[in-house]
């Protein structure tokens, strides 16, 4: 990777690692339910009668809009206002990374690698020495497993994303975001009340329009469209590690904002997570097709393990 593109890397992960401290500052004000479709509808609108429609089938853009966007934010913003902190929140869904493995093997017979086995094993370890910590009135269970469902639904949506295909990721995006609004808004009407709606309209603060702007614009719009951008130009085995340094900004700026002290056994447990999440993303390979291959013949790259991480 060039200086340029690995600074970029760098910056998408920090963006999202500092995003659990924001979503958890606009869930002072917005219910969570609320705040997932607004982000969405922020995502949405204008941009929808700009970017044309990505040629994949529809049910690939319903199933993401579902279940990366509707089901796994969602989820995750209730966890976050149950009570799940921040920054052990930005650890556990890195865990998709597992799910993506485990549900691809399922629905599309990809086989995983030993290494592979062996680091979602060991991740999986590291989340049940949190959860034996995290049984307390103070940080509910219950939210601790809403956050590792979200990361499922996440991993889901990762395969759909796998089997569309879409050539476009920015116009993908913009569309995917059409789905969860509308949802997400009866659920917040029937779930959070009207009440509760209207006073967070009432209570509003430039610190939580900031928050919604943040997870609309940077994490969402920027961080996505730069990562779908790294993939296309490099490996996945070259980009996907940069993703743990998210936990790494999660957990720092949880410390630093809202003074979330983890105990020692969440510690060794966040370090044997990332130690599993590591060795995944060594592994992760995306089979390259005849015409990726042609592609990269021509522009003089050659194939094979010494030169995987060059520049496509």
């Amino acid at each position: 990777m060039t200086r340029r593109h690995v600074a970029l890397a760098v910056a998408v992960a920090v963006v999202w690692g500092l995003n659990f401290v924001i979503i958890d500052e606009g869930l002072k004000v917005f219910p969570p339910l609320l705040f997932v479709a607004l982000r969405f509808a922020v995502v949405l609108l204008p941009a929808i009668f700009f970017v044309d429609r990505p040629r994949v089938p529809a049910r690939y853009v319903v199933g993401v809009g579902a279940f990366s966007g509707a089901l796994q934010f969602g989820l995750l913003f209730v966890s976050l206002s149950l009570g799940m902190p921040p920054g052990l929140a930005s650890l556990v869904v890195q865990l998709q990374v597992v799910f993506t493995i485990a549900i691809a093997a399922v629905a599309l017979g990809e086989r995983p690698h030993r290494r592979q086995l062996a680091g979602a094993l060991i991740a999986l370890s590291g989340v049940a020495v949190i959860a034996s910590t995290r049984t307390g009135a103070i940080v509910p269970l219950g939210a601790l497993v809403l956050c590792v469902a979200g990361s499922a639904s996440w991993g889901i949506g990762n395969v759909i994303t796998r089997l569309a295909r879409p050539r476009d990721a920015v116009a993908f995006l913009v569309w995917t975001s059409l789905i969860p609004p509308v949802p997400l808004l009866i659920l917040s009407f029937l779930l959070e009340g009207p009440e509760r709606i209207a006073a967070a309209g009432r209570s509003l603060t430039v610190s939580a329009v900031l928050a919604l702007l943040y997870v609309a614009f940077l994490s969402t719009g920027f961080a996505y469209a730069s990562w779908a951008f790294l993939l296309r130009r490099y490996p996945a085995s070259t980009v996907a590690p940069f993703a743990l340094i998210v936990p790494v900004v999660g957990l720092a700026s949880a410390a630093v904002f809202v003074h979330e002290a983890p105990s020692p056994a969440e510690v060794a447990g966040a370090a044997v997570v990332i130690l599993g999440l590591a060795l995944v993303t060594r592994s992760v390979r995306l089979p390259v097709s005849r015409a990726e291959r042609a592609t990269q013949l021509g522009a003089g790259q050659i194939p094979g393990p010494a030169r995987r991480s060059n520049r496509r």
